[in-house]
């Protein structure tokens, strides 16, 4: 039988108010050691625990001693032991933890610090998606909330956007219970990324550059996240909703000093994006935002179809006409989906040929992408597919913009005036007072009217 084992068996015919004092005492003694064992503090805990003798109130006396001694230096210098320590004081906990509540959950709390440390970033949000959220210190709104929060944080590190959002959808249930300016931009800050995975640029690109304008972060932290607002906007579907957008972040002075304003201005002022100055861009992306897309099968058959029987193939004059059928990331989309309606400023119409070589895409896939682009209302234009032409409709400099100068639709019901019908009749009446003034002056040159019969008329 070990030292420590020994010394257990001789405290169990203690009496019972004494057993406090004497397991502490002993807890003390193992962690006070030069070179503390986790096997003998262990042993102590199973022990309290499991033995019903002991009891529960001197169970969590030991239990309390024992969340003390992990925050002294002895443990903070060797975070392996605090680990294996923790870990193995909750298995033992588990099948009772309604009984210790409380310790369990400062125990979670202390290991998803160490394990968040160690940048094990899902390993603890799993430690704290354990905790029981309506008993304890937890039974506060804020407190829960500030867990959510961090859960979906540490979530996002490891880019598990799914489940990330799971919990931030509860936090957003919490948001309104606190004031704390860090909590809330931590929460708003989470949004704004989970909208980034999914993929929603639009809504992502709002959120940051809100965000971009909080007074309470530093500059540069201000300056990252609005570098994150401009990507993405540039990733976001071509359209109205873009251009809104991009006209607000174009008016930021701010953005001006970051290294993707280039590619921003030039989207803003719809000019075709050369592959040179993708390319620069295209290396600042996260991983998630250069994700392989799928195309439909109703896409790839029409692509491929289009392909098989294209004739403009013969109009090629020598060149070599692109084989691709589609996008294949994000950034591909965006950036050809941007060209195409920047054609809309250039040409009046243009041949499924003449704009797959401007996108790099077979004709027909080019001509499934403006199609798909007409249906959404993101693109004005109609498609003769006899002639195997798009022609592109007229677009006002407001329209082009997002309208409203790209702060968003204004919807404005005026008054029916007849405007266009009185400027009809006012051009009318100019046009016969010039034509009866071209017949005075030819009758007065050949002399059939005497000048006072001019004067008169």
């Amino acid at each position: 039988m070990s030292t420590v084992e020994a010394r257990l068996a001789n405290l169990v015919g203690v009496s019972q108010k004494d057993k406090g004092a004497a397991y502490t005492d002993l807890l003390k003694q193992l962690v006070a050691e030069s070179k503390p064992s986790a096997g003998d503090i262990l042993k102590v805990v199973n022990h309290v625990v499991l033995e019903d003798h002991v009891g529960l109130v001197v169970a969590r006396q030991v239990l309390t001693e024992l969340l003390k001694a992990l925050q002294t230096d002895a443990f903070k210098s060797d975070l392996e032991l605090q680990k294996n320590i923790i870990e193995s004081t909750l298995e033992t906990l588990q099948p009772r933890v309604v009984s210790y509540e409380e310790v369990a959950q400062a125990l979670r709390l202390q290991l998803a610090d160490l394990l968040e440390n160690e940048e094990e970033w899902s390993e603890a949000a799993r430690v704290l998606m354990g905790l029981t959220m309506d008993s304890g210190r937890l039974s506060n709104d804020e407190e829960k909330l500030r867990v959510y929060v961090r859960i979906v944080r540490l979530l996002l590190e490891d880019e598990d956007s799914v489940q990330a959002e799971t919990y931030q959808n509860r936090a957003g249930l919490l948001i309104h219970s606190t004031q704390d300016r860090e909590l809330q931009l931590s929460y708003k800050l989470c949004s704004a990324r989970i909208s980034d995975y999914h993929r929603k640029f639009v809504e992502a690109a709002m959120r940051y550059q809100e965000l971009s304008y909080a007074g309470d972060l530093d500059e540069q932290e201000r300056l990252h996240i609005l570098s994150a607002s401009v990507t993405c906007a540039v990733l976001a579907p071509a359209g109205p909703n873009r251009s809104r957008v991009l006209a607000s972040l174009c008016r930021d002075e701010r953005t001006a000093q970051l290294p993707n304003y280039t590619i921003l201005s030039k989207m803003f002022l719809e000019h075709i994006l050369r592959p040179n100055e993708v390319k620069g861009f295209e290396q600042t992306l996260k991983p998630h935002q250069l994700a392989k897309i799928a195309q439909s099968s109703n896409d790839k058959l029409a692509s491929a179809g289009g392909t098989s029987m294209n004739e403009d193939s013969l109009e090629a004059d020598g060149e070599s006409i692109s084989t691709r059928t589609g996008p294949s990331t994000v950034l591909d989309r965006a950036v050809m989906e941007h060209n195409l309606l920047s054609c809309t400023k250039i040409y009046n119409n243009i041949t499924f040929l003449g704009l797959g070589t401007l996108l790099d895409l077979t004709p027909a896939a080019a001509e499934t992408m403006a199609r798909k682009m007409i249906e959404q209302g993101r693109l004005r234009a109609s498609i003769d597919q006899v002639k195997r032409l798009i022609t592109f409709e007229a677009r006002d400099d407001e329209e082009a913009q997002g309208k409203a100068g790209g702060l968003g639709d204004v919807d404005q019901e005026t008054e029916d005036t007849g405007g266009y019908f009185t400027k009809k009749w006012d051009h009318n009446i100019r046009r016969t007072a010039a034509n009866v003034e071209t017949i005075v002056q030819s009758l007065h040159e050949k002399g059939l009217l005497s000048h006072s019969t001019a004067m008169t008329s």
